[in-house]
C-alpha cells in the first residue's frame, strides 16, 4: 500500500486554485491514498467568510474530486468546512473520497477555542466516531485538536482501524506537543499513523508542515521538511499491523470494564 501525505502550500479563500493543486499532486504521483491537511480546500482563517465558502457534502468540490479518485483510482482525504443541509450549521470535515465514487466523512469532535484559536465561533462538534472500509484495511480519522484526546483513536482502534489518520491545520506554537503526542497515540493504537498539516502563512499564523507516517510500533517511517513543500510517499508493509500487535498487544489488553468510569464522576 503507497500513501502520500501532500504537504502543498495552499491559498485561503480559493477554493478553485486549491483544487487544482490537489489534481496536479494526485496526478504527478502513484498511490493509494492520498492525504491532504486540515481545511486544505479552502484555508483556515477565513474567519466570518467561511459560511460562504463552506459546501454541503455531496457538492462541487467533492464532486470534482469524486471524478478525480474515479479516473485515477485512488482515494483522497482532505479537509474542508461542511455545510449542513437544512440546519445550514457548520462541521470541519474530512471526507474520504473512495476509488469507486463513494464518499465518507468525519467530522471533527473537538473545537480549540483558547488563545489564537476560535472554532466553537463558525463550526458545530460532531459525536461520531466512524471507522471506514478501505481495500487495505479499515480506517480512522481524526482532526488536529482531537489527537490531544486519546479516547477517540484508541476508540477507533477497538472498532478495528489500522490506519489512524490526523489531519491538522497546527501553527508553530503547537508544533512540539503535536510531535510528541501522534507517536503516543500510534504506540496505544499500534495502527499505521499519518500526520499532515498545513504548512505557510495565514495573517500571524505560520504553519510548521512536518507530515509524518508512523509504524504500528510508533516508529518513524518518514517525515516532511519544516516550513517548506513536498509530497511524502510511504509504501507499507501491512504484515508490520500483526507483527506489532502480537509483541505489544496493547489492544488486546484493553479491559472497558477498567474505564467505565472515566466521565462518572
Amino acid at each position: 500500500m503507497k500513501v502520500s501525505l501532500v504537504q502543498k502550500k495552499h491559498i485561503l479563500g480559493d477554493k478553485e486554485a486549491n483544487l487544482k493543486i490537489i489534481e496536479e499532486s494526485v496526478k504527478k504521483n502513484d498511490s493509494d491514498l492520498y492525504i491532504f491537511p486540515e481545511l486544505f480546500l479552502t484555508g483556515y482563517r477565513l474567519r466570518d467568510r467561511i459560511w460562504d465558502e463552506a459546501e454541503p457534502i455531496p457538492g462541487p468540490s467533492t464532486e470534482r474530486l469524486v471524478e478525480l479518485a474515479e479516473s485515477e483510482q485512488t482515494s483522497i482525504i482532505l479537509g474542508m468546512p461542511e455545510k449542513m443541509k437544512r440546519s445550514g450549521r457548520l462541521k470541519n470535515s474530512a471526507p474520504l473520497i473512495h476509488k469507486d465514487g463513494h464518499v465518507d466523512v468525519y467530522r471533527k469532535s473537538y473545537l480549540p477555542n483558547f488563545g489564537p484559536f476560535e472554532e466553537l465561533r463558525y463550526f458545530e462538534p460532531d459525536d461520531r466516531l466512524p471507522v471506514f472500509d478501505t481495500p487495505f484495511g479499515k480506517l480512522g480519522i481524526v482532526i488536529c485538536y482531537d489527537i490531544f484526546f486519546p479516547e477517540l483513536t484508541k476508540v477507533l482502534a477497538m472498532k478495528g482501524a489500522d490506519f489512524t489518520v490526523c489531519i491538522s491545520a497546527s501553527p508553530t506554537i503547537s508544533r512540539e506537543l503535536f510531535e510528541k503526542i501522534i507517536v503516543a497515540r500510534a504506540i496505544e493504537t499500534t495502527t499505521f499513523t499519518f500526520y499532515t498539516n498545513l504548512v505557510g502563512r495565514e495573517e500571524n499564523f505560520t504553519f510548521w508542515g512536518g507530515d509524518t507516517a508512523l509504524s504500528p510500533m510508533g516508529k518513524e517511517i518518514a517525515k516532511g521538511p519544516i516550513f517548506e513543500e513536498d509530497i511524502i510517499t510511504v509504501d507499507l508493509d501491512l504484515d508490520d499491523l500483526e507483527i506489532a500487535r502480537k509483541n505489544r498487544p496493547v489492544l488486546n489488553d484493553t479491559r472497558p470494564s477498567s474505564t467505565k468510569d472515566i466521565f462518572d464522576h
